[in-house]
C-alpha cells in the first residue's frame, strides 16, 4: 500500500509508526538535500521517503515539489523512495498537489475536507496523511552543507537504525 496506509472515503487515516513497517524519513528543501539523501540511501539499497518541510505545499507550491522529485529521481535512479508534500490546511495546495501526481499529500484542515480529499487521493494513486511523520533527518540542519557532508550526514543515520526485516 505504499509507504504509509491512507484510507478512502469514510474511514480513518493510519500511519504506520514502527521502523520496520515504512522507509526512514527525510526532510528536504532543496534538490541537492533529496539528491544526497537519495545517494545515500540507493548506496545501501534502502527505500526512504522525502518529506517537504512544514507547509510548503502552500509557500513552494505543488509544481515545485514535483520538480524537485522528478529532478532528484533522474540523478539517482537506483534510488527506491516517495515524495510527501505537506500542504498544511490549504485544501487548494493539497488538491493542486494531487492534481499533480505528488506521492502523498499532507493535509491538516478540517477533517470533513480530508474525507473529500481521501477520495481524490485514492483515484489519482496517491496518499493522503493527516498528520507529519517522524523523521529521521531535517536536513535543513545543513542547508549549506556540500553535497559530500550532506550524503555524509544521510549515510550517518541510516547506519544507526535497525535493519529492517
Amino acid at each position: 500500500m505504499g509507504l504509509f496506509e491512507s484510507y478512502g472515503r469514510g474511514r480513518r487515516l493510519l500511519r504506520r509508526d514502527a521502523l520496520n513497517e515504512k522507509p526512514p524519513v527525510f526532510i528536504v528543501h532543496s534538490l541537492i538535500h533529496a539528491v544526497a539523501a537519495l545517494t545515500a540511501a540507493a548506496e545501501i539499497g534502502l527505500p526512504i521517503a522525502l518529506l517537504s518541510a512544514t507547509d510548503a505545499g502552500i509557500s513552494a507550491g505543488p509544481g515545485w515539489f514535483k520538480a524537485l522529485v522528478e529532478a532528484a529521481r533522474a540523478a539517482v535512479p537506483a534510488a527506491k523512495f516517495s515524495g510527501i508534500l505537506d500542504c498544511g490546511d490549504d485544501a487548494g495546495a493539497a488538491q493542486g498537489a494531487l492534481r499533480a501526481g505528488v506521492d502523498a499529500v499532507i493535509f491538516t484542515g478540517r477533517s470533513d475536507v480530508a474525507d473529500r480529499l481521501a477520495g481524490i487521493a485514492a483515484r489519482q494513486n496517491s496518499q493522503l496523511l493527516i498528520a507529519r511523520p517522524t523523521y529521521a533527518l531535517d536536513l535543513g540542519v545543513y542547508f549549506f552543507a556540500d553535497a559530500e557532508t550532506l550524503r555524509g550526514k544521510c549515510a550517518d543515520v541510516l547506519a544507526s537504525l535497525s535493519p529492517i526485516c
